[in-house]
């Protein structure tokens, strides 16, 4: 699969974007890293990956990136995983969190308990091809979503694979399993972007 003109970028200020790049490598899609405000204007979707949540905020902040990507996420195609999908959550609790509430969520940090830190999971999907592996670290729990966001995949009655537009969340780790549907999901996602 080529990139079909697609320009994305993994941003790469903190966390496992070295992970999501490799995912997409394997798909044939080379991303390009997202460190600067002019690296951000020259990608047309952008992977936000897992990582620490109030650390990335507090990197964000600097040279006014929040701002910039305050107004990316609204516009442009998303894929937010764990950490990613706390900064885009409407609202996060334990403790409550400074967003970009870009997607209907009401998201709760580190939800499952230092005892369930790390955990690989089949969970049900609606994707093709059967379950999916889900590596959980330290997972979010989507406690509630809004009427527009559609549930892709559930873990004990909770969402963890969320679509919302051109933005999707998971409060997993894709890009540490093997299966590459949520990675090719994207792809296709951006792709009708492009049109």
């Amino acid at each position: 699969m080529h990139n079909m003109g697609l320009r994305i970028g993994v941003l790469a200020i903190q966390g496992d974007y070295e992970a999501h790049a490799a995912a997409f490598a394997e798909i044939g899609v080379t991303t390009r890293p997202v460190k600067t405000l002019a690296e951000l204007s020259a990608v047309s979707a952008l992977v936000l990956p897992g990582g620490e949540s109030t650390t990335m905020l507090r990197l964000l902040r600097r040279d006014g990136f929040d701002v910039a990507l305050r107004d990316f996420v609204r516009t442009r195609p998303i894929f937010a995983t764990c950490a990613g999908c706390i900064l885009l959550a409407r609202e996060v609790l334990n403790p409550r969190q400074e967003s970009f509430a870009a997607l209907d969520l009401t998201i709760e940090r580190n939800a499952y308990g230092r005892q369930n830190d790390s955990t690989i999971l089949p969970v049900e999907t609606s994707l093709p091809g059967g379950p999916l592996e889900a590596v959980f670290i330290r997972a979010p729990r989507i406690l509630s979503a809004g009427p527009e966001v559609e549930t892709l995949a559930s873990r004990e009655g909770f969402p963890v694979l969320v679509r919302q537009g051109k933005i999707l969340a998971a409060t997993f780790h894709p890009e540490l399993a093997t299966d590459r549907r949520v990675h090719r999901l994207f792809l296709e996602i951006a792709a009708a972007e492009q049109k």
